[in-house]
């Protein structure tokens, strides 16, 4: 048979790990390619790209799909395992696992929601009206912000220990600090009013950093930065970082914009984009150039 795409793989995945134990995804892609009878041929054609097979992408797919209705979830890097609304999903015999039938749990429609303005330009119909170059830029953000949305789920589901961690080594990669283990003494050791820790703006120490991160779910509103302003004004300090993989209300921007001291407000997708642009949690897979033709090469002098 053919290769299935990813919403015929769903429902098998989603019984393969009915033991309700933790199941890596090498596993169960090999014991899925068997319940298809995949010919090895099948199983060794690639993406363009070349770095991953077509099969062992659409079982990510699979996954992490059903992973943000709900129906999964990543106890570690490489594994999955069932969720208790998984098993009640397979008490109700479906007959077959595909998007529309995610569109029942909210949390899915929530994943759809947020990407769907954008995703709308990725419409077969828009998508044969572009340029190839369009195209494909418009297939790189879509894959970039599925990224992003996955990547914010993991910090969210960290320990506040992580989190830290994460956050010294992102401002470390993005200059300030001067080295992690400088950066690694001077976070976390304040905790004085709204402060969790401090980092150096540059290599030399010639000006201090003070950060607040918060790994936090609701809206954060003015009262919290204004507490931390006042934490900032406590140590004589211009410079704040408040960090949190929620959101700021409209009310916190316009008070930190409007206020002596410079204060950054950094969201959850944000953080989660910068974590991509600094390779922070995310690894290369694939890379492409787009090349041109050079006239000047061909012109006759």
């Amino acid at each position: 048979m053919s290769i299935p795409d990813y919403q015929s793989i769903m429902l098998p995945l989603l019984k393969y790990a009915s033991d309700t134990k933790e199941h890596s995804m090498r596993d169960a892609t090999e014991v899925l390619a068997k319940e298809f009878n995949l010919t090895e041929q099948e199983r060794r054609e690639i993406l363009p790209s070349g770095f991953q097979s077509i099969f062992n992408n659409r079982v990510g797919w699979a996954r992490t799909y059903m992973g943000k209705a709900g129906l999964l979830e990543a106890p570690r890097r490489g594994y999955f395992k069932i969720t208790p609304r998984g098993m009640e999903v397979l008490k109700q015999k479906p007959k077959e696992i595909n998007v529309k039938f995610l569109k029942q749990f909210p949390e899915f429609v929530e994943f759809q929601t947020v990407r769907k303005e954008d995703d709308s330009e990725l419409d077969s119909e828009k998508v044969i009206e572009k340029t190839p170059e369009e195209s494909l830029e418009f297939a790189y953000q879509k894959i970039r912000r599925d990224l992003a949305t996955e990547l914010l789920n993991r910090v969210k589901g960290s320990s506040p220990g992580f989190f830290e961690r994460l956050v010294v080594e992102l401002l470390v990669k993005m200059g300030y600090g001067g080295s992690r283990k400088d950066a690694g003494k001077a976070i976390g050791g304040s905790g004085d009013g709204g402060i969790d820790g401090i980092i150096k703006e540059d290599r030399l120490g010639l000006d201090i950093i003070y950060i607040q991160a918060k790994r936090w779910d609701g809206m954060v509103g003015r009262p919290e930065i204004q507490k931390f302003v006042g934490a900032l004004q406590g140590q004589r300090a211009k410079k704040g970082v408040f960090i949190t993989t929620s959101r700021f209300s409209d009310d916190a921007r316009d008070y930190a914009s409007s206020i002596d001291s410079k204060v950054v407000l950094i969201d959850g997708v944000q953080l989660a984009q910068l974590m991509i642009d600094n390779e922070i949690g995310v690894s290369k897979i694939a890379s492409y150039e787009l090349k041109k033709i050079d006239s000047d090469y061909f012109s006759d002098e």
